[in-house]
């Protein structure tokens, strides 16, 4: 089969190449891949030579199932899925845990369903009841941001939107922001949860604006900074106790179904209840133009290749 397999030597630190068909454990599906997701962190990961050469890498992808799990789980062949992994979605071919892979409706639009992150879902729920509370995303017009603003004003919270980008505003005001910032420290009143796809300095404004028994789940790090707290930030005062950082692995999570998530998301994307947000669209051929575009900060929103 065909794969963007990473080769440092290469400009784009990928190139497509003939590899193995893979081999499904027995727990796996075969599936022919039709459309991949693209984010920002697999992008930096393979650019900073943090994915070894050789390899093929890709989270989230679309396509059929050629070949069923052999332990009898799963979809059967001919069922269109939404699949995850850590790695192997940029390729014709992917063999992927049952557990991990959610069915699509047929007639849907393969590339926006491979945009559904599952994680802003589920980090959602940490927060637990967040019928009128506030909850702060930052990195808002990323592709998780977007998808974490609908899912949160869907649940009732009052949505509080951190976006460096003043075109934002008003888009992401359309998809259910009540406030929209340029900066955690600008926010008007503390929240109960902060959702960070950020990190650095960001990250520690977020904290600071959190009320008293609010958590900040640690998602992304697309500032590339470290996380520094000044002297005293965790000491307990009045108005700023009890609050607590939780970092976030999906696929370590035991409160997680994500196949039962995996199908909603696309069923809520395939009829246009959620919005994928897609900047960037075009052959698998022209890979090197999409990772350049989101590594140059270029792309608000996702990026999709289609399987050619």
């Amino acid at each position: 089969m065909r794969a963007l397999v990473v080769d440092h030597s290469s400009s784009s630190h990928l190139e497509l190449a003939e590899v193995p068909d893979p081999v499904p454990a027995p727990d796996e599906a075969l599936v022919r891949v039709e459309a991949v997701s693209l984010n920002y962190g697999e992008a930096f990961m393979v650019d900073t030579a943090q994915v070894p050469a050789g390899s093929v890498p890709g989270w989230d992808a679309t396509g059929v199932v050629v070949r069923a799990a052999a332990d009898g789980s799963g979809p059967a062949p001919g069922t269109r899925v939404i699949t995850l992994g850590l790695a192997g979605a940029w390729a014709e071919l992917r063999a992927v845990p049952t557990a991990t892979m959610g069915t699509v409706p047929e007639a849907a639009d393969g590339g926006a369903i491979s945009t559904v992150p599952v994680a802003a879902l589920h980090v959602l729920r940490r927060f637990g009841q967040t019928l009128r509370r506030r909850i702060m995303i930052t990195g808002a017009s990323g592709g998780v941001g977007r998808f974490a603003v609908q899912l949160a004003a869907r649940a009732g919270a009052e949505v509080v939107a951190v976006s460096a980008d003043p075109a934002q505003v008003s888009v992401l005001e359309a998809l259910g922001a009540r406030e929209v910032i340029k900066h955690p420290a600008e926010v008007s009143r503390r929240v109960h949860g902060v959702l960070d796809n950020v990190e650095g300095e960001q990250m520690v404004a977020a904290f600071n604006a959190l009320r008293p028994g609010g958590t900040l789940v640690s998602v992304g790090h697309s500032a590339g900074q470290d996380v520094v707290f000044p002297v005293g930030a965790f000491v307990a005062t009045e108005g700023r106790h009890d609050r607590s950082i939780s970092t976030f692995f999906l696929l370590a999570d035991p409160r997680a179904d994500v196949r039962e998530d995996l199908t909603w998301l696309a069923a809520e994307v395939a009829a246009g209840r959620l919005d994928a947000g897609i900047t960037w669209r075009g052959d698998w051929s022209r890979h090197a133009e999409a990772t350049a575009a989101l590594l140059g900060r270029r792309l608000r929103g996702k990026a999709v290749l289609e399987i050619s």
